[in-house]
């Protein structure tokens, strides 16, 4: 299959390295000198390229803050039977692209970055595939996962955005909330050292990601919930409540465990 992935960053290096020997992988990306990184790939850095490539399966692997927009950039230069596909982690406005675009898609989201993952070794690691996309799409991507190890979850647009407010807003708040909080420690302990490590991570990605999730319209009630269970340990620790310490403790270690 002719492959176009577009963007030559960390996710869409990862793409080529995993597609190139068995797929025939071109990568447009404006900024030449990300090209220097990229291997067994053709590499295009014009919209005249792309025409003449004629590829079989567009992978958009820019930053999301760019997504719609380059999808808009190329959409012209593309046959019309060729497969559109975004790999973002926020879906805001995707589903209308997709609905007016005029083209076969599929949208997933590999719910790995390389940030935090070992991406040699992902049998731990989730994707989502969005329900709603073209059938051999979906396929294709099913079948790339799996030969990962991922696990793999279909979900609707509207099922994702649900999972996305709960899996990534919850751990970005409480890391936001721990970075604003956090002094400075001549002999951290090993908790904190490890809190010290997400928050880096996290906080490395790009601002226009991190405000994304956060106004995910689901993203306000989860982030209650946490003001919620603030304020009830609060409480537990002004009265220096035992008893409600102990059940309070219980509870989050079952919750834990479910």
């Amino acid at each position: 299959m002719k492959i176009l992935i577009m963007g030559a960053g960390k996710m869409g290096s990862f793409f080529i390295d995993l597609l190139s020997f068995d797929h025939e992988v071109a990568v447009f990306e404006r900024d030449a000198k990300r090209l220097r990184f990229t291997y067994n790939c053709q590499r295009f850095t014009s919209l005249e390229e792309i025409s003449e490539f004629k590829p079989q399966l567009l992978i958009n692997a820019v930053t999301v803050k760019y997504t719609l927009s380059a999808f808009e950039e190329v959409l012209p230069m593309l046959p019309k039977d060729c497969i559109i596909s975004d790999i973002a982690s926020v879906k805001t406005g995707l589903k209308e692209f997709y609905d007016r675009a005029g083209h076969p898609f599929v949208s997933t989201h590999p719910m790995f970055g390389p940030t935090f993952a070992n991406l040699d070794m992902l049998s731990q690691e989730n994707a989502i595939i969005i329900s709603e996309g073209d059938y051999m799409g979906r396929i294709f991507f099913k079948d790339l996962y799996q030969k990962l190890g991922l696990h793999i979850y279909e979900y609707t647009f509207e099922e994702h955005d649900k999972t996305v407010a709960y899996s990534l807003s919850i751990p970005f708040v409480s890391t936001f909330v721990f970075a604003a909080v956090m002094k400075h420690q001549d002999a951290p302990g090993t908790t904190f050292k490890r809190h010290m490590q997400i928050a880096h991570g996290v906080l490395s990605e790009d601002n226009y990601l991190l405000q994304e999730v956060l106004f995910n319209p689901y993203t306000h009630d989860q982030v209650t919930q946490i003001r919620v269970e603030l304020k009830e340990l609060l409480d537990i620790i002004d009265n220096k409540d035992e008893a409600g310490m102990v059940a309070y403790l219980t509870k989050i270690r079952s919750n834990l465990n479910k």
